[in-house]
Parts: C-alpha cells; sequence; structure tokens
C-alpha cells in the first residue's frame, strides 16, 4: 500500500466521521423540531387547560416512538446514500482501470 493510498484511506475515513454525525444531528433537530412542533400546535389549540394538558401528556409519550422512527428512516436514507456513493466509486475504479 502506498503512502497516496494511505492518504485517501485517512481522507475518506475523516469524510465518513463527518457524513455521519451530520445525520446524526439532522435526526436529532427533526426529532426536537418534530417535539416543538406538537408543543405549539398544542399550546395554540382553542382547547381548555385540561385538554391540553391531556394533549401534552399523549405528546409526551408518543415522542420516543416518534424519534426512533425518525432514527430509523435517517439510517436508511444514510444507508441508501453510502450504497450510492459506494456504486459511484466502483464505477469510476472501473473507469480509471480501464
Amino acid at each position: 500500500m502506498s503512502i497516496m493510498d494511505l492518504i485517501e484511506k485517512g481522507k475518506k475515513n475523516r469524510q465518513k466521521k463527518v457524513r455521519e454525525k451530520v445525520m446524526k444531528n439532522v435526526a436529532i433537530g427533526a426529532a426536537i423540531g418534530t417535539t416543538i412542533g406538537a408543543v405549539a400546535g398544542v399550546l395554540f389549540a382553542p382547547k381548555s387547560g385540561k385538554e391540553n394538558r391531556e394533549d401534552i401528556i399523549k405528546a409526551a409519550r408518543d415522542l420516543p416512538e416518534k424519534a426512533k422512527e425518525i432514527v430509523v428512516m435517517t439510517k436508511v436514507k444514510v444507508q441508501e446514500a453510502k450504497d450510492k456513493i459506494k456504486e459511484k466509486q466502483t464505477e469510476v475504479v472501473e473507469e480509471l482501470e480501464v
């Protein structure tokens, strides 16, 4: 393995870590945004205080499941992107070898 290969491998590893961190932040942001939206919707709804409290409690109970769904969807999207990148990388390598 040449020095250029090692440099390229290190660069790819750093890029992978950055992409993973970005996707994690996107998932967290989506979960937070969903929560804030749900709470804001409940608070601004024309309901009594008791009904609002019940809605907030229900939303709080539903939050972990919604967050899990967002994480699963994000993981699927990340895997799809990784697969496409790997496929494109293979195509480029094959073109360069010809």
